[in-house]
């Protein structure tokens, strides 16, 4: 009993494409022709055939097919690697998945961390960006602590409702007046979220600093980077001694 290429394509379950394709890379024996020419495939050749087509559908690439040669009919280890590998691509793409039910869930950029999807809609468009620039660079703790502080005050940091609003040639009585107000907020947001204080140390520090000075000079305006500057001097000042 013999069949031909399209009769062994057939069974298999696969395309004539296929199986020149395989006999060109090497994964599948030539075999013998009878005396027309045709060539003449047996149950080796099937059974060849429906290893590799099982192997691909599991995931296995055709060099990988190919260094396993013939004989290993259970290649064990390999099966082994390719499962642990599955395994990590499943919870990848769960973890997408997760991440995409929020985003979608609440409708917020693509840019922001997933866990602060919830408070997107109460940030203004600097504010995001701010956002979105200063968590790929802070340190874990500083994040953690960023991240509750946001969470638990959507939309209120880090700029304000009212340095959102502040006109670019705001007057300095104006600008003073509104660091001031922002300057006892601030202090208690790092009192209660110590963690904002952690930049890391030294080259992680370098770039938290300079990525924290370079989206405030491009997202906000002259008189609004004004009040913020004002507000970490006063930071810096000891407090008062209550009466």
């Amino acid at each position: 009993m013999a069949w031909s290429t399209r009769e062994l394509a057939e069974l298999a379950g696969t395309s004539l494409r296929t199986v020149r394709h395989y006999h060109d890379v090497g994964l599948l024996a030539e075999p013998e022709r009878a005396a027309n020419g045709y060539k003449r495939y047996g149950v080796t050749h099937l059974v060849r055939l429906l290893r590799i087509k099982k192997l691909t559908a599991l995931g296995f690439s055709l060099a990988q097919i190919a260094a396993l040669g013939d004989a290993d009919e259970h290649p064990e280890a390999e099966l082994r690697a390719l499962d642990t590998e599955l395994a990590a691509t499943i919870e990848r793409l769960q973890r997408a998945r997760s991440e995409l039910a929020l985003i979608l869930r609440h409708g917020s950029p693509t840019d922001l961390p997933p866990e602060l999807a919830p408070i997107a809609g109460g940030l203004s468009a600097a504010d995001r960006a701010f956002i979105s620039v200063i968590t790929r660079v802070l340190d874990p703790s500083a994040f953690d602590a960023y991240k509750r502080m946001l969470q638990s005050l959507p939309g209120a940091l880090p700029a304000g409702p009212e340095l959102d609003d502040l006109p670019a040639d705001a007057d300095e009585r104006t600008r003073i007046e509104l660091a001031e107000r922002l300057i006892p907020q601030v202090r208690d947001l790092y009192a209660n979220y110590p963690g904002l204080a952690n930049l890391g140390t030294g080259g992680n520090a370098h770039s938290v600093t300079r990525a924290i000075g370079a989206a405030m000079t491009e997202l906000y305006n002259p008189a609004q980077i004004d009040v913020l500057r004002r507000i970490g001097l006063g930071l810096q000042a000891p407090r008062p001694i209550p009466k």
